[in-house]
């Protein structure tokens, strides 16, 4: 039987009709929310969802017939490495604009929960601009987050993957996630966009997202190459090299060390589209980016590179994977952006991701 406690949080969710989540970015974190999402639509149907979400990562969450209003912001990132000296003045300025224009789109009926998963004082203040409203935040947070919330969701002391973290929410309102709660939606238009580009041979599709972030994450290209050639010279699929429009330099530079031709769509698709061809591949590889959670929310068997960045807390979740990574080393999970070494991921070699590939064909 459950407590007087659980029943009056769940009597919350059930008595708000409306709930805005304020997850605003990164690509991951966003995927990681999803499912949650998911579960309090499937719990509580008659309840209306908005989202609060940065441009770029916008048409995840538009695309998603969970969530009811999308409230897009736009405030340049700070820690890019090709940011600039003006950055933080322009983070300050889009900051004050975006608050003033959000005030004045949530004043128009405003929520009655809402749940700040991004659990900064950017998400704090974000969550401000809804008028009245219960706020929910994490028990631990950056930033003085905590002094923005009413109530707050515990957090574990133990290690918890990201996702696992996002779904405490579920538990807190007494809504349990299930298996069909973890899908990824796209649209029959994704998918005839998706069509136009890739070959109609019956080779299955591999999707390679050589680029992250973070410099420490990146794998030589020369290796990417050799890899790309053996997985079609001898395993026969058709290599997919994906990225942004600003990835497509380093997605070229491997395309022209390969003796066989790749199919390169950085640039070409759209982040939902991107999404849709993932949907349609046999298998994902990558580093530790946000593509490899769209792979696993979809259900994609993921090959994962890692080395600054514990896949315990974000590596592919619930779904078949192999993490490819140099145990030997002191220095893994360092979360270091930049580093002289790179050891890392300079030490796992093409048979190492070629050979756990093929476990999952």
């Amino acid at each position: 039987m459950s407590s007087k406690k659980e029943r009056s949080k769940t009597d919350i969710l059930l008595k708000c009709q409306r709930i805005l989540i304020v997850k605003q970015s990164s690509l991951g974190d966003i995927i990681h929310t999803l499912a949650l999402v998911h579960a309090l639509k499937r719990c509580h149907p008659a309840i209306s969802i908005g989202w609060v979400v940065q441009k770029a990562f916008a048409s995840i969450v538009k695309r998603d017939t969970a969530v009811d209003d999308v409230f897009v912001i736009d405030i340049p990132s700070t820690s890019e490495p090709n940011a600039g000296k003006t950055a933080f003045l322009k983070a300050v300025m889009a900051t004050l604009r975006t608050l003033r224009d959000l005030r004045k789109s949530l004043s128009k009926n405003p929520y009655d929960l809402v749940l700040d998963l991004h659990a900064s004082f950017r998400s704090g203040i974000l969550a401000l601009c809804n008028p009245g409203g219960v706020r929910i935040g994490f028990s631990v947070a950056k930033e003085l987050n905590t002094l923005f919330q009413h109530q707050l969701v515990k957090v574990p002391e133990s290690i918890m993957h990201a996702q696992d973290k996002n779904l405490l929410f579920a538990s807190f309102f007494g809504c349990p996630v299930e298996d069909e709660d973890f899908f990824l939606q796209t649209s029959d238009k994704d998918l005839a966009r998706v069509r136009e580009c890739i070959p109609d041979d019956g080779k299955p599709l591999v999707y390679c997202n050589p680029v992250g972030r973070w410099e420490t994450k990146f794998w030589p290209v020369e290796r990417w190459a050799a890899l790309g050639d053996r997985l079609q010279q001898e395993a026969g699929a058709n290599v997919v090299l994906a990225g942004s429009r600003q990835d497509r330099p380093i997605l070229d530079s491997i395309a022209e060390l390969m003796v066989t031709r790749p199919l390169v769509t950085g640039g070409e698709l759209s982040l939902i589209q991107s999404a849709a061809l993932i949907k349609q591949s046999l298998l994902y590889i990558g580093v530790d980016t946000g593509p490899m959670h769209m792979a696993a929310l979809a259900g994609i068997p993921v090959v994962a590179l890692f080395g600054p960045t514990n896949p315990e807390l974000v590596g592919p979740y619930k779904v078949p994977g192999k993490i490819v990574r140099n145990e030997m080393l002191d220095c893994l999970v360092c979360r270091k952006r930049s580093c002289e070494d790179l050891i890392c991921m300079h030490s796992i070699s093409v048979d190492q991701v070629y050979e756990q590939a093929l476990l999952l064909f």
